[in-house]
């Protein structure tokens, strides 16, 4: 059967966190970009079950589904991440709307983000519309995976408005197509019984 070298022990510190605790006890602003393409610049007040509370510049305070949340990263590095970001107008004609039902969900499987975590590979997550995120996965939990773009700034996308990954030579690491490539067994990290 076989298994990853440290995936275990990952999972038992980090699967459970979540973007939106750290966010909240950091007491700082946040960019925020949400479906449709707005974009809110908040602190994060509480991380509710499907909502998150936060306190919008400029407005009052309000409750936002999390599913509507594409990616965030601190305001202070907003000027270094927004240049970064692109879109692949290819996906966005395609007019996707957020999934509400994880099983409906294009789904990474942990044991694929591992290796590509510890082996620092360039990878390219697209959301469900069309941006396109290049960096390297510096972390993940069940909610959502850090990213580290160009430079070193980090940008976290919600698992859940992720369309596609995809490595530099266009190998794609969904759930999808994992379960017949298993390119976790090519890693140095995967050990047989």
């Amino acid at each position: 059967m076989g298994y990853l070298l440290g995936l275990k022990e990952y999972l038992g510190v980090n699967y459970e966190t979540t973007i939106f605790d750290q966010a909240a006890e950091s007491g700082h602003p946040w960019e925020f970009h949400l479906h449709g393409y707005q974009r809110v610049q908040a602190s994060v007040l509480e991380n509710l079950t499907y909502d998150v509370k936060l306190d919008i510049k400029g407005e009052e305070k309000k409750e936002i589904p999390k599913i509507h949340i594409k990616f965030l990263y601190p305001l202070d590095t907003a000027e270094a991440a927004r240049p970064l970001l692109k879109i692949d107008n290819r996906i966005k004609d395609l007019a996707l709307e957020p999934i509400v039902s994880p099983k409906d969900r294009y789904f990474i499987k942990n044991k694929s983000l591992f290796p590509l975590m510890k082996e620092k590979q360039v990878v390219f997550f697209y959301s469900l519309e069309g941006d396109v995120i290049r960096g390297i996965i510096m972390d993940f939990s069940r909610y959502d995976i850090t990213v580290a773009l160009k430079g070193g700034t980090l940008i976290t996308i919600l698992r859940h408005s992720i369309y596609d990954l995809r490595d530099k030579k266009g190998r794609c690491f969904l759930k999808s197509n994992q379960e017949k490539t298993r390119d976790w067994r090519k890693s140095d990290l995967y050990v047989k019984d």
